[in-house]
């Protein structure tokens, strides 16, 4: 079994090989090193994507709104993952963030992950019918589970989702009022120490 530290140094060279910057190869080696750590199938997409990418001119993206349409190939996955972490600040104040055909989309989903840890948000994502939860980079919860990640999807739907208990108010007080049992009421022996603390005189 490869190490993970052994997959990200691969696929950096890799993907530097393949005509992205140090910079780029850099993170798409640690975003592919997360997917695997998941469980998911980073190391298959990128070959894959490396491989139509020699005869399909995918699209970049470098200025993200609110809504996003390429004019004519499907998104480059690592191009528009990459702008969306650099304009994190900007995308997690839009409502909802719409684009339409993104190549590979799991190899997007890493950055997407990535971007969660950065705004401190989990992040909800839609790939046409197939929902997707991201926890600030700890895990992706998928309805993807015993099926393969599409190569391309039409429509993807991307919000981030204001931070809440899961729990309510009165299940928190039910919650803390068990935990007082273990407070230490203060006795006067334990008022006597605390007062006489540092009193000693040691010379």
């Amino acid at each position: 079994m490869r190490s993970l530290s052994e997959i990200e140094t691969a696929v950096k060279r890799a993907s530097k090989a393949a005509g992205f910057s140090w910079g780029n190869s850099e993170e798409i080696g640690k975003s592919i090193r997360q997917l695997e750590l998941f469980g998911l199938p980073g190391v298959k997409n990128l070959n894959q994507y490396y491989t139509d990418k020699q005869k399909i001119k995918f699209e970049d993206l470098n200025l993200i709104s609110e809504k996003n349409k390429p004019l004519l190939e499907a998104y480059c996955p690592i191009i528009l993952g990459i702008s969306f972490l650099d304009q994190i600040k900007l995308v997690e104040n839009f409502e909802i963030i719409k684009f339409e055909k993104i190549a590979y989309p799991v190899i997007f989903l890493s950055f997407l992950s990535r971007a969660s840890e950065i705004s401190g948000k989990k992040i909800y994502a839609k790939l046409d019918q197939n929902e997707i939860l991201l926890n600030l980079n700890v895990n992706i919860c998928s309805s993807f589970f015993n099926q393969e990640f599409p190569e391309f999807v039409d429509k993807v739907e991307i919000k981030f989702l204001n931070n809440k208990d899961n729990f309510t108010e009165i299940e928190w007080n039910n919650l803390y009022k068990l935990a007082e049992n273990t407070f230490v009421e203060e006795s006067d022996s334990l008022k006597q120490a605390a007062a006489g603390a540092g009193l000693t005189d040691n010379d």
